[in-house]
């Protein structure tokens, strides 16, 4: 027992020994002991931080390292495994996924990655969207527990572990020579065995040493704890080439990283080749089909993925479920085919397919039967077309018009006109059964007219009730069809006037409620305008119609004499002989009473309505008063029916129908209150209208001057001072004013412009509130040197025509 102490002793020293010297490589006097082998991949970890702590890359640090003891062997490995964890680091920062799986799992393995390239070119080749899909990739799952069934080899690396009585645990690389190392047990070839054999070949050489192991004190685990990288060629892929993939890896996932079979690659015979020998045929439509990964078998070292041409494809078009080109074997039957197709959709013709086939020097046509699909071969480059069904029915036959069901039926052998009547629910009430008609289809796809009785059809006849026919459509007509629509106008002084249906029995009453009643206005003249009906012209009588004349209770809509109503009489409700609602005016400004006026007789003017407001106050501008009569829309009506006779593109007519709307609204008329005053019968004292308005202007002793001048303002006004000096008060016209049309506009809204005679310009009078206007110039284009070279040559030649003319 002493013994086992002491070697315990020892075992725990000697780790420690190899830690303390994988913790502090730059500081340790004495590397002799250090087994690189031994490090786990935290202690080579570590190592890497110390190094980049001092600045050192691991080949300065040799030197340092040699020095110390350590042998160029151990230096060697301490290298690589410092690089490998270096890239592995990298790999980590790289994908987030491999950092989940690690911390997962605990178990490690290289990540593979190739971009995916989308072949549009074979799109349409049944199989090749597996590997155009970069999100599909049957990547192996680092995380599921490792197969009893996994064969060890060089690169792999265990995790073993010792627990109990005595500790032990470390992460061993297999070697190059396939062999794993452990501390006081010795080297144990592992490579080339099942992971379950070579778990228990580790039990069994640790029990050797651990007694507390072979006693059962202690427990021993195996796993693994990094997967090695295995070396792969595939051949005839889209990407050839070798590749490095994980020791889990599949032929899917091989195919997948090669982009899968190329331009003429096989999908059905693709061969897996180890140690020179078939050892597998793959068939990626037994996957596509029926999702059987029966195929889908591990990779090996040095395996042989060989994609070989296809022998034959065929192409499936029109009304399949997945139509494409297809890749058959010699033995598959169009059955097959159709299978990998996914089988015909609902529009699909199935009784026959047709085929394009090649021959050695054209191309033929083959029509397959329903019978011979599961015995006729597809051959290399047969084209199968499928056809949709005929847009007709076999059995159809439909019924319309005055029955309670119409719509279309199935057609039996045998169907009578009876039959199809009662799987109609019957005939309407309104059904005319004197007659009733089919339209019929003949042989040669014309159509005919069969009449028949329906009543005697109905009532058993069988000569009436005959058998029908597919596609016959029956027409079962209504005594409602036969029928005139009638209506009735009705007009004047009701709610509603218009249009409405007449029934039998209609009395003017009945029509004005109706309608909604009569309105106020309504009088008691009632005029009815009646056709006239007669089979004889007679030239003698020049009536065009009946006029009937009625006098009603006019605030009553029922009638004591009620009159009965004929088709197509016009009735016309006359209005009040005198019936008018009380319109107002609107006037505003300096009078005594501003507000709304009703109009009290049919000639309101002027004068009166502002007397009714109590008159002028003393701030009114008696030569500001104006009226604002609203533009109404027959006004506007007349100007757009004038045929101005503009050419198409002109808006002149356009823009003064919508200036007139939107902008103007107003007409302004200009009064004269002191003529007004004066002569009571001025013209000035004008008739009001219904939503006039009169403005009475405030006394303003301004003058305004607006427009193309240097500065729009108000100055007072000074009497006898001219047109001119209110424009040269404001810093005279810009230079695009025009001031030769400039034009004034006076408080009552007239306007005044400045005229001309020969050299002579007379100005308008300026008034108090008076607004002065100067316009801009119109743009004008100025002669090119051309047009006065061309008006100087007209002038020379007349010259010298009259100099030629006088001599």
């Amino acid at each position: 027992m002493k013994n086992i102490t002491v070697v315990v002793l020892l075992f725990f020293t000697f780790l420690l020994s190899f830690q303390v010297s994988a913790q502090d490589l730059m500081k340790s006097s004495d590397l002799s002991t250090l087994k690189v082998d031994y490090l786990s991949d935290s202690d080579i970890a570590k190592i890497r931080i110390q190094l980049q702590n001092n600045n050192m890359t691991i080949e300065e640090a040799e030197p340092m390292a040699l020095s110390k003891g350590m042998s160029a062997a151990e230096f060697s490995k301490l290298k690589a495994r410092v690089n490998e964890v270096s890239i592995s680091n990298l790999n980590k920062k790289s994908n987030e996924n491999t950092v989940a799986n690690k911390k997962d799992s605990g178990r490690t393995q290289d990540k593979i990655v190739n971009n995916k390239v989308k072949d549009s070119a074979n799109a349409l080749i049944f199989g090749s969207e597996l590997f155009d899909n970069p999100t599909l990739n049957f990547e192996p799952d680092s995380n599921l527990a490792t197969p009893m069934n996994y064969v060890l080899g060089p690169g792999d690396e265990l995790q073993v572990s010792v627990y109990g009585v005595q500790e032990y645990n470390a992460s061993i690389p297999v070697s190059v020579e396939g062999k794993i190392t452990i501390q006081y047990v010795g080297q144990i070839s592992v490579s080339g065995i099942s992971i379950e054999a070579a778990t228990q070949k580790i039990k069994a050489a640790i029990a050797k040493v651990y007694s507390t192991v072979r006693s059962g004190q202690s427990q021993v685990s195996v796993s693994l704890s990094r997967i090695r990288t295995i070396k792969i060629t595939i051949v005839g892929g889209k990407q050839p080439g070798n590749y490095s993939i994980s020791s889990l890896a599949t032929v899917y996932n091989a195919l997948h990283l090669a982009g899968g079979p190329g331009k003429n690659g096989s999908y059905r015979n693709i061969e897996l080749i180890r140690n020179n020998k078939i050892y597998k045929n793959i068939d990626i439509y037994r996957f596509l089909v029926k999702g059987d990964q029966s195929d889908n078998v591990s990779l090996k070292e040095n395996d042989v993925i060989r994609i070989p041409v296809y022998t034959q494809r065929v192409t499936v078009e029109g009304e399949v479920k997945r139509p494409g080109i297809f890749e058959m074997k010699k033995s598959e039957k169009f059955s097959d085919l159709l299978n990998f197709a996914s089988g015909f959709n609902e529009f699909a013709y199935t009784a026959s397919v047709n085929v394009l086939q090649k021959t050695g020097k054209e191309f033929k046509v083959h029509d397959i039967k329903e019978s011979e699909f599961s015995s006729y071969l597809p051959k290399s480059g047969d084209v199968f077309r499928v056809t949709k069904i005929l847009n007709r029915f076999e059995n159809r036959i439909k019924i319309e018009g005055a029955v309670f069901r119409p719509d279309y039926y199935s057609f039996d052998e045998g169907m009578r006109i009876s039959d199809l009547i009662a799987r109609a629910e019957g005939v309407k009430e309104d059904a005319y059964t004197k007659r009733a008609r089919i339209i019929r289809l003949k042989s040669d796809l014309t159509t005919e007219i069969v009449n028949i009785d329906l009543a005697s059809a109905l009532s058993g006849n069988l000569n009436s009730d005959i058998e029908l026919k597919r596609e016959d459509e029956v027409t079962v007509y209504s005594i409602l069809d036969f029928r005139e629509e009638y209506k009735v106008t009705i007009d004047g002084e009701v709610k509603t006037p218009g249009e409405y249906p007449f029934f039998d029995n209609l009395t003017l009453n009945d029509l004005i409620i109706q309608v909604g009643g009569l309105t106020g206005s309504a009088s008691k003249r009632v005029e009815i305008a009646r056709m006239i009906k007669s089979d004889e012209i007679d030239d003698t009588n020049p009536r065009r119609i009946e006029l009937v004349e009625l006098e009603i209770t006019a605030d009553n809509n029922e009638q004591v004499k009620n009159f009965l109503l004929k088709p197509f009489d016009v009735i016309n409700i006359r209005r009040m002989a005198v019936y008018e609602k009380p319109q107002m005016v609107t006037i505003s400004g300096a009078v005594a009473y501003p507000g709304k006026y009703v109009l009290a007789n049919k000639k309101e003017s002027v004068y009166n309505v502002v007397m009714r407001a109590g008159g002028l106050t003393s701030v009114a501008n008696l030569e500001g008063m104006k009226i604002k009569r609203p533009i109404k829309q027959e006004q506007i009506d007349k100007i757009e029916r004038i045929d101005l006779n503009l050419s198409k593109n002109d808006t002149l007519k356009k823009d003064l129908t919508k200036k007139l709307k939107d902008e103007l609204k107003y007409a302004v008329i200009p009064l004269d209150w002191s003529k007004i005053v004066k002569d009571k019968n001025h013209y000035s004292n004008v008739t009001l209208f219904p939503d006039d308005e009169i403005e009475v202007a405030t006394f303003n002793e301004g003058v305004k001057v607006t427009g193309n001048v240097l500065l729009t303002s108000e100055i007072p006004y000074r009497r006898g001072k001219s047109f001119k000096y209110y424009i040269n008060a404001v810093g005279g016209v810009d230079s695009k004013g025009w001031k030769k049309k400039a034009y004034i506009i006076y408080p009552n809204g007239k306007a005044s412009v400045t005229g001309s005679f020969l050299f002579f310009r007379s100005y308008p009078k300026v008034i108090p509130d008076s607004q002065i206007v100067v316009p801009e110039k119109p743009e004008t284009k100025k002669m090119s040197t051309g047009e006065w070279v061309s008006i100087g040559s007209v002038i020379t030649s007349l010259a010298l025509l009259i100099v030629t003319a006088f001599k």
